[in-house]
């Protein structure tokens, strides 16, 4: 492999999950015949339990696309991708003054990650979830389809 150009900057968590998927961490559960190291096999462990594992370049080009109007910092922008906040606490040390910043239009930054950016992988059985057969209902209620997911983003 050839460097092209050394250290070009900031990874998403996605960046680096396809980088490994590339490599061929997720083609080998035995962990022998990818030449990957024990850590790269640890942090691509991490990445599939994270929001990174249902992003895809589309959704971060959207997104990127989407959040220009908050003037935001790169590094700014990289966590929000990163960590996927869904409420103002979590987004708040994300953004240097946010409240100065962004004022009212936190709740916007937030239902603008929420559309574009992919929910991470549900955690099952938490105490608050009540699993019922093989049916996906959740606490009584049935889960959006692809169709409502994807209506709700546009």
């Amino acid at each position: 492999m050839k460097i092209k150009k050394a250290n070009a900057g900031a990874l998403t968590n996605f960046e680096v999950l396809d980088f490994l998927r590339s490599r061929g961490a997720a083609k080998d559960p035995t962990r022998v015949i990818a030449p990957l190291a024990p850590s790269e096999f640890k942090v691509y462990d991490y990445l599939v339990e994270s929001a990174a594992c249902n992003q895809t370049r589309e959704h971060i080009n959207e997104f990127l696309k989407q959040c220009q109007k908050y003037d935001l910092a790169k590094a700014e922008i990289l966590n929000i991708i990163n960590v996927r906040p869904s409420s103002p606490v979590e987004i708040d040390p994300i953004i240097e003054e946010c409240e100065k910043r962004i004022g009212d239009g936190i709740e916007e930054l937030i239902e603008l990650v929420e559309t574009v950016l992919p929910a991470p992988p549900t955690q099952p059985n938490t105490e608050d979830e009540v699993v019922a057969d093989d049916e996906g209902i959740i606490n009584g209620e049935q889960p959006p389809t692809a169709t409502e997911e994807m209506e709700k983003e546009n």
